[in-house]
């Protein structure tokens, strides 16, 4: 296993506003959102208590699969894969079914959820960690470090992204998948936490709020 640990110095980063566009939710029955998703027609929202999909268009929810869903939420192109306390689940969209299950890398302490390059990249929020992880047996195969609480991890056009929530900020990075070194800060406005964060591989974002049961379209790209 490979550990890129963050230099300090190399924290910072160019840092704008971010530009929060539209929001949706709180969705039936749940007051909190831990985890988003896209499959690139629906936005998926981990509620606790479903896995909720709705059109980003519209806003209204599509399809709701009952499964435990406490942490992030990824989609690999046909599935889906979602924390639930210390396993990822792997979920057949259309039926509901899980497929497989493997270890998550934190036993519980884990938050957001990628899928790239073939691996599922997932945060660890106190560790300040994102692990690289084999989605076929949980095997850890590369870990970065970040200065801050990890609460989201997505990756957009090749970058890797992630959002932190500390202090009572939040703040969406893209830092080199290498070393962690932070490229570039979405500060978040007050009031926002972000918990899950998924790219719709154009010019947005879709953020969880947490306890405030919404997610956000926030801008990438301006």
């Amino acid at each position: 296993m490979n550990t890129q640990a963050l230099d300090p110095a190399m924290a910072a980063g160019k840092v704008r506003p971010a530009e929060v566009i539209r929001e949706y939710g709180p969705f039936a029955g749940s007051d909190t959102v831990n985890g988003v998703s896209f499959d690139g027609q629906n936005v998926w929202a981990a509620t606790g208590v479903a896995l909720v999909a709705f059109d980003p268009g519209s806003g209204e929810p599509v399809r709701s699969l009952a499964l435990p869903c406490d942490a992030g939420t990824a989609f690999d192109g046909t599935y889906l894969w979602q924390i639930a306390e210390a396993r990822i689940d792997k979920i057949d969209p259309r039926s509901g079914e899980v497929l497989a299950t493997i270890p998550a890398p934190g036993g519980g302490t884990d938050s957001g959820m990628a899928w790239a390059e073939g691996s599922l990249w997932v945060g660890q929020y106190r560790q300040r960690k994102i692990h690289q992880i084999d989605p076929a047996d949980g095997a850890i195969l590369r870990t970065i470090e970040s200065d801050r609480f990890v609460t989201g991890v997505s990756w957009v056009d090749g970058e890797l992204w992630h959002a932190t929530g500390e202090a009572g900020q939040s703040d969406i990075r893209r830092v080199q998948p290498d070393t962690g070194a932070v490229l570039e800060r979405l500060q978040m406005p007050d009031g926002i936490s972000v918990s899950g964060l998924e790219g719709d591989g154009g010019e947005l974002f879709y953020c969880g709020g947490g306890n405030d049961g919404r997610v956000y379209a926030v801008k990438r790209l301006r």
